[in-house]
């Protein structure tokens, strides 16, 4: 089970050495459950991401409705990220996953500067998937 992002940005605070960081990044990345096979579809799969990254998003009824994620990647560290953001907009009403600024978040926890340019790409490709996931379920409810 992926940790509260209160904890998440808690645990990084600790931890000064980049290294210490991403063996955190891809341990978050264990803490996820496997999507199963049938759910790794090209409908779920996040496009603008080097790595395949797989979300699915499910949402409850209501004017502001509970969206909640998903995820799975085939890369270690791309699936820690992928619990990160899980962590840090999953189970929320859609009016905070799209006011959610996530680049301050990475910058927080000292992610911004230290993923090549293809992760952060693919960072920005699922955030914005998830936004317009949580948009589109308020505009249905």
């Amino acid at each position: 089970m992926v940790p509260a992002i209160e904890t998440i940005i808690d645990d990084f605070a600790f931890l000064d050495d980049w290294e210490d960081k991403y063996r955190y990044v891809i341990e978050l990345g264990r803490s996820l459950s496997d999507l199963p096979e049938a759910e790794k579809t090209a409908a779920n799969k996040v496009h603008g991401c080097v790595s395949q990254v797989w979300l699915v998003t499910e949402v409850e009824d209501g004017a502001d409705p509970v969206v909640t994620f998903r995820g799975d990647s085939d890369a270690h560290i791309v699936r820690g990220l992928v619990a990160i953001m899980i962590s840090a907009m999953s189970g929320r009403k859609a009016s905070e996953i799209q006011a959610l600024d996530a680049a301050a978040l990475m910058k927080s926890l000292g992610l911004e500067d230290n993923l090549t340019p293809q992760r952060s790409n693919g960072l920005r490709a699922m955030v914005a998937r998830m936004k317009d996931d949580a948009r589109a379920a308020a505009e249905a409810a």
